[in-house]
């Protein structure tokens, strides 16, 4: 069981890896990514091919874009990413992205939530 959460946050996060700060999506979908594809996020459809159009896109109005993997939990099929993401041009902002993986270790379900992260804090303690 250890081995397999180890193994599910490691293709988490080069799945990310690939897909955000690589641009190479369609690839990241293939090796990562199971038969069928379930999106919670309101702004991307469902499905690989929503999946790879929303990066393609994403590379082409941000080119620089960065996505850094803060920390990583894994818990029975759920593996979250505390990130954070700059977007040239934009502030940067902090996401916490949750992916379900099936028996076969591939990523079969996804749920972000994101925030900017703000210019000045009530606390001195960050988001990351």
């Amino acid at each position: 069981m250890a081995d397999r959460l180890a193994e599910n946050k490691q293709n988490a996060m080069a799945c990310y890896d690939l897909a955000f700060n690589q641009s190479r999506p369609a690839e990241a979908v293939e090796k990562y990514v199971g038969d069928r594809y379930i999106q919670h996020n309101p702004g991307v459809a469902d499905g690989k091919e929503a999946f790879i159009a929303y990066f393609m896109r994403m590379a082409k109005e941000y080119p620089g874009k960065r996505l850094h993997i803060v920390r990583s939990v894994a818990e029975g099929e759920l593996v979250a990413l505390h990130c954070r993401q700059e977007w040239p041009g934009d502030r940067d902002w902090a996401g916490m992205d949750i992916f379900r993986f099936d028996e076969k270790g591939k990523i079969v379900e996804h749920w972000d939530v994101l925030q900017r992260v703000p210019e000045k804090s009530e606390n001195p303690n960050g988001m990351f």
